[in-house]
């Protein structure tokens, strides 16, 4: 392109004025894609089809084929039918990542009713108000969980507990205890049908809901964001294409730790998994441990995860000899990596570690580190292909601010939701002339990469000064007895809020609470500095990892009103 050809597109605003990042983009990743209108349940189609002998998943020394899976999700989408759950019917899954979950995921969209997740570690309370708020007809969990949904059962619209054990899917001889009355056995249900008999589910994909996923969302206030077929089939071809040659299809092996039930997982491992005819490798608990144990045995050759089981494998004593060398792509998202985290993995492995940043309601990517283009460290990369991306001002929303200043990242794209689930007015907020407001404080460089400063949410203000989490926290991650550390603000009667930290040390290394915000007086302005710093043994974490900060904050206002 000549100098005068580039100031003429710049000057009538072709896409690359619009869209600097995609100067950026790695030859085989296109500008858009096509969006898919095709229901969910094609992508099991092809892969079964594709791949029948190939496995499709490696769980407690067993393995499913392709094949074997659509054979049990075709008889499982029968029996429900037989229960009656029909097109638009909500259906919980309650199960940590095993085959059943994948059994289940795409028997329900095989009906055209709509996987509603629950999260293993819920609460009565929290598993109670999913299924209220959703109105589900039945709930797929596992045996160990089973009392919990029939305690809370008769208050709600559930007609069908179905059980199921993790024994029934291992090699191991199932020693499950019989099931408690009142429930349906998951096993049976697969067992017992005499031929398939499915009715022809008209599925409008760009429309129907495939999935209801609960988030506390942009405003704090948990509620499911409805994705659409549409929407998740494209963040998993969105994904497909950015990965590009790196992807041999029918030959990866995806270890996964992060949970289906979140939707970090469910499109990135089991979604993205199966149109790669790839071997999953469900991992059932957050256990490094059961990670070594699985890099050793199975070679995986795609590793998602988080930023906490980085630094926990870090600190692993067998990481250096597990066999990290057959990973040939580390992913890490759900929340921002440390910069010396990305470093001491990378010298340690000797691959990539990439980032990418989504949020629950685009279902979740939107964007990712290329694979040739230029490295930032700490920058979250470039949007995928056909996401728009603008960074508006923190107080209106409504103005575009100047390149490289801060202020709220709005999104849009075919992996943007449908909208909340009964709540039009969080839905207004979430959604504006097509843009999501993802709550998250951002900025783009001229080159058009982004980085994530802070949620809105946990922007601290000292005395009129805005402090960034993130940015004391990356400072605490440089000391060399910090393992974990995360900064709140708390209420403070002379500068409105102060900084405070909480620090999990390294096993056997010491230090103290003076000597850390003296280590931050060194590398931060005075008024970033914590004013205090409070040595912890663990912190609070989701079941993907992510810190809890919220809890934190509720637990110092807790402690300071009494």
């Amino acid at each position: 392109m000549s100098t005068n050809q580039s100031e003429n597109e710049l000057q009538s605003g072709s896409s690359y004025a619009k869209k600097p990042w995609l100067k950026h983009y790695d030859l085989w990743v296109p500008a858009e894609i096509n969006p898919p209108r095709q229901p969910l349940y094609q992508i099991l189609q092809i892969a079964s089809t594709s791949y029948r002998e190939k496995p499709a998943t490696a769980f407690m020394g067993a393995h499913l084929t392709f094949g074997e899976i659509k054979s049990q999700v075709d008889r499982l989408a029968t029996s429900l039918f037989k229960l009656g759950i029909v097109k638009g019917d909500r259906v919980g899954i309650m199960l940590p990542n095993c085959p059943q979950y994948l059994i289940s995921f795409f028997a329900i969209v095989r009906l055209g009713a709509i996987v509603t997740n629950i999260n293993p570690i819920y609460t009565p309370r929290e598993v109670e108000m999913v299924a209220k708020d959703s109105g589900m007809r039945a709930i797929i969990v596992l045996d160990l969980m089973t009392p919990l949904v029939l305690s809370i059962k008769s208050n709600t619209s559930i007609e069908h507990v179905i059980s199921t054990s993790l024994q029934e899917y291992s090699a191991a001889p199932d020693t499950a205890p019989p099931l408690p009355e009142g429930t349906l056995s998951f096993k049976a249900l697969i067992k017992d049908v005499d031929g398939i008999d499915l009715p022809r589910a008209e599925i409008n994909a760009e429309e129907d809901t495939a999935v209801l996923q609960y988030t506390g969302g942009t405003t704090g206030v948990p509620k499911g964001a409805m994705l659409t077929h549409t929407n998740l089939y494209a963040n998993t071809l969105q994904s497909f294409v950015w990965s590009g040659p790196i992807t041999q299809r029918g030959e990866e092996r995806y270890l996964m730790v992060i949970p289906y039930f979140h939707i970090y997982g469910q499109t990135v491992g089991l979604l993205l998994g199966a149109w790669n005819g790839a071997m999953q490798i469900p991992i059932p608990k957050f256990d490094p441990n059961l990670l070594i144990q699985a890099i050793k045995q199975y070679q995986p050759t795609f590793f998602p995860s988080v930023p906490t089981l980085y630094i926990a494998l870090l600190n692993h004593s067998e990481i250096k000899t597990c066999g990290l060398g057959s990973v040939k792509r580390f992913n890490s998202g759900a929340a921002p990596l440390p910069i010396e985290v990305i470093e001491q993995f990378e010298k340690l492995s000797g691959a990539t570690l990439y980032e990418g940043y989504g949020l629950t309601e685009a279902s979740p990517t939107t964007h990712s580190t290329a694979t040739l283009a230029k490295r930032k460290i700490g920058s979250i990369g470039l949007p995928f292909p056909s996401t728009d991306c603008k960074i508006v001002d923190l107080e209106t929303g409504t103005r575009e601010v100047p390149l490289g200043e801060d202020g709220e990242l709005c999104v849009r794209g075919p992996q943007v939701m449908k909208g909340y689930w009964n709540r039009p007015e969080e839905t207004a907020i979430a959604l504006r002339d097509g843009w999501l407001y993802t709550g998250d404080v951002a900025r783009m460089d001229e080159e058009g990469y982004f980085y994530i400063v802070q949620r809105k949410k946990d922007l601290i203000i000292v005395s009129g000064f805005n402090v960034y989490p993130n940015e004391v926290e990356d400072v605490l991650f440089t000391h060399p007895a910090v393992l974990e550390a995360v900064v709140i603000g708390v209420p403070d009667e002379y500068r409105g809020e102060a900084v405070k930290a909480f620090v999990v040390l390294k096993a056997g290394a010491s230090s103290t609470s003076a000597e850390l915000i003296e280590h931050c007086r060194a590398n931060l302005a005075k008024y970033k500095i914590p004013a205090s710093i409070q040595l912890v043994e663990s912190l609070p974490k989701s079941a993907v990892g992510k810190v809890l900060r919220r809890e934190l904050r509720e637990k110092e206002l807790e402690k300071r009103s009494n």
